[in-house]
């Protein structure tokens, strides 16, 4: 197990470094990602370049049995490149700069900026590329964090470029636009624009492909400095830092250019569903690369700095949330950061070193977390552990929240909602894109997918087809991938599996502007015209943005609404076709709505929890033949678990977990790996 956190030792004098390696063995630090944000130490001005401190460094580190994970250094450009190539700066969507003095202030299409780096990166891994000491690469740091979108006149120009290369000609650029409405065609690839201010609303499928773009950009940012690293023999790993569902970049085109997927998670302990929130996260960046453990690269210790207000973590949260990320297939353990900064923006950002001292619970906490990975010792590598898949998908998430829909929808909180249903039961969760719907899976959970590409409706018709069950709607098979109505209506593509018939979208009158709807329905009940009411089982749920006018043309019925404009007609259909099942719902259910529905379906697909009878608060996750049971509760919790303590030896069985309280349970395997799954992060790492 891979346990460490970011070093900036540039931050703080030479004479601090010998201790911070011995406090590093004290905690059972392994590894150090160094470097980030070091550009300007390194290459003070243009021309110049000071290693001798960076040789230090490492050679210090490698002394005290310390392996590196050396970062490109490309994240924060030092001052004198803006003030020397101000053409290197982004702009928001007027034009105006953004301006240095931050970090990310860079175009990612800019060709200066590209040149700089890549003469940075050349220098970096020439001189470090054969160090015994260096065993990864850190590519750049959290590619478009900041930065969204970037519409300065470098995008311009790449944009222009990226869509002659994807359309190859501008009358195909303007058939899949749909430019003859509101005089938008154009006569040539110069005449296009990034997506800046405009007096009303933009041409809904030049902003997909601006989105695409800009996930490009960043990707190509990265691909850059990869090709780099090879050029100069790297034969470690190289990767960077995902941030789990980030809007801006397409991570599952991401993966496949990544040796190993890394992560940075930092659930807020204020929030409720800070817990569901999290396994999302750790559940998708681990379904990225199926087979192979991911890294957890950044977490904080306890209270970070950025949100409007920061407490910290309780006692023991520190090490439950670790053990969510392990359970979830994480071989990797680390922070931001090492030693707590004395001055910047992030001076009270927690840290494994905190400013106070060896004298407190952070650092207790930290050497006691230490000691327990180290007990761990190799676990085994994630495998074929879901037989329920959610699917999530980024292109649809862009076009589904663009303006102008019948309603406003948050498509994150949405898959949220039903993942929640999945987590709370105990029940293991790929997050798939609608491609990936196949076999493997006894239960695929698909809301809200209204863009839909070919591909994905064939997977999806297939997997049906062949044996699977497959839930999805409302507002789904709905546009194509230029964000096109399709042919023939709605519903095109998937209208033969489920058996229906899409008449109308049904908007309700709410909810209020800048609200979504779902999990925020504990107001509102019966009569209320923002929802709808309908009972599946016996159980009363509401229906919020839509209830949609369906008909069933061959599937069976199960629920209709009992209330709202289509009383009487279909909120959940059921369709037997061909070896499977498709299921329809018209509504987006409250969470008494989706838990009703995630248990008839469990109960149909005979789709089992990791640990049955789990109780409220307790999270399980599988591994392989390793179950991990986190008592996130502030009460202690009992529960009946079969196996041996992995860190104690001992057979377990009635078992009480105090509060925050981990335990590791070593059992046999139920099924046969996957060939896959007995990968390992590369062996330069491990």
């Amino acid at each position: 197990m891979l346990y460490g956190a970011d070093y900036n030792p540039d931050q703080w004098p030479e004479d601090v470094w010998d201790d911070d390696v011995r406090r590093m063995n004290e905690a059972g630090v392994n590894i150090v990602s160094l470097g980030i944000f070091a550009w300007s130490r390194i290459q003070p001005a243009e021309g110049v370049w000071d290693f001798g401190w960076l040789d230090r460094v490492i050679d210090t580190l490698h002394a005290g049995g310390i392996r590196v994970n050396l970062a490109t250094a490309t994240a924060s450009p030092p001052p004198w490149v803006s003030a020397t190539y101000p053409e290197t700066l982004p702009a928001d969507e007027t034009g105006a700069s953004y301006w240095p003095g931050s970090r990310q202030h860079f175009a990612p299409s800019s060709p200066v900026y590209r040149r700089l780096a890549g003469e940075l990166v050349r220098r970096i891994a020439e001189r470090y590329v054969d160090h015994p000491a260096v065993v990864m690469w850190h590519v750049g740091n959290e590619f478009g964090c900041h930065l969204w979108m970037d519409y300065s006149d470098a995008a311009r120009d790449a944009y222009r470029l990226w869509l002659r290369e994807r359309y190859g000609t501008v009358e195909a650029l303007n058939a899949a636009w749909g430019t003859t409405f509101w005089s938008q065609r154009y006569g040539a690839f110069d005449e296009v624009f990034p997506p800046r201010l405009a007096p009303y609303s933009h041409n809904p499928s030049s902003m997909l492909d601006f989105r695409r773009f800009t996930s490009d950009m960043l990707l190509e940012c990265y691909l850059a400095e990869r090709r780099i690293l090879l050029a100069a023999g790297a034969t470690q790993p190289i990767t960077t830092n995902f941030m789990g569902p980030f809007k801006p970049a397409d991570y599952r085109r991401w993966a496949p250019h990544m040796d190993v997927i890394a992560d940075d998670c930092y659930p807020d302990p204020a929030h409720p569903t800070r817990v569901r929130d999290s396994a999302f996260q750790r559940d998708l960046v681990r379904s990225l690369k199926p087979g192979v453990p991911w890294l957890l690269w950044e977490q904080a210790t306890d209270a970070v700095n950025w949100r409007p207000a920061n407490p910290g973590k309780a006692p023991g949260a520190l090490a439950a949330e670790t053990a969510q990320s392990i359970g979830r297939g994480a071989d990797g353990i680390m922070f931001f950061q090492w030693r707590q900064s004395r001055a910047g923006s992030e001076k009270f950002h927690s840290a494994m070193l905190p400013h106070a001292g060896t004298q407190t619970r952070t650092w207790q906490e930290v050497v006691s977390l230490g000691e327990r990975l180290r007990r761990l010792g190799e676990l085994p590598a994630p495998g074929s552990d879901a037989r329920a898949a959610l699917v999530f998908d980024w292109e649809n998430w862009w076009a589904v929240e663009e303006r102008d829909h019948p309603f406003e929808i948050d498509y994150l909180a949405v898959a949220l909602e039903w993942y929640g249903a999945l987590h709370r039961r105990g029940v293991m969760v790929d997050i798939i894109g609608p491609e990936e719907a196949d076999a493997r899976y006894d239960l695929v959970l698909a809301p809200a997918l209204y863009l839909l590409r070919d591909d994905g409706a064939a997977a999806l018709n297939r997997y049906v087809g062949e044996g699977g069950t497959l839930l999805t709607g409302p507002f789904s098979d709905i546009v194509d991938q230029h964000d096109q109505f399709c042919d023939g209506g709605f519903i095109t593509r998937l209208g033969e599996a489920l058996g229906i018939r899409y008449e109308d979208f049904g908007a309700l009158a709410g909810p209020p502007a800048g609200g979504m709807g779902v999990g925020a329905l504990g107001a509102v009940g019966a009569g209320d015209p923002q929802t709808v009411a309908l009972t599946l089982d016996g159980i009363p749920a509401r229906g919020t943005l839509v209830a949609e006018a369906i008909h069933a043309t061959t599937a069976e019925v199960v629920v209709v609404f009992d209330d709202g404009p289509n009383a009487g007609r279909p909120a959940l259909t059921r369709q037997r076709h061909r070896a499977g099942e498709a299921w329809y719902v018209a509504t987006m259910p409250d969470a008494a709505g989706v838990d009703a529905i995630v248990a008839r379906l469990l109960r149909e697909t005979g789709v089992r929890p990791v640990v049955d009878d789990l109780p409220d608060g307790v999270e399980v996750a599988r591994r392989g033949s390793l179950v991990t049971v986190i008592n996130h509760r502030d009460v202690p919790a009992t529960l009946d678990l079969a196996g041996t303590d992995v860190e104690s030896g001992h057979p377990l069985g009635r078992t009480e977990l105090a509060p925050q309280q981990v335990v590791f349970c070593a059992l046999p395997l139920a099924e046969p790996s996957t060939p896959d799954a007995t990968e390992r992060i590369p062996a330069a790492v491990s």
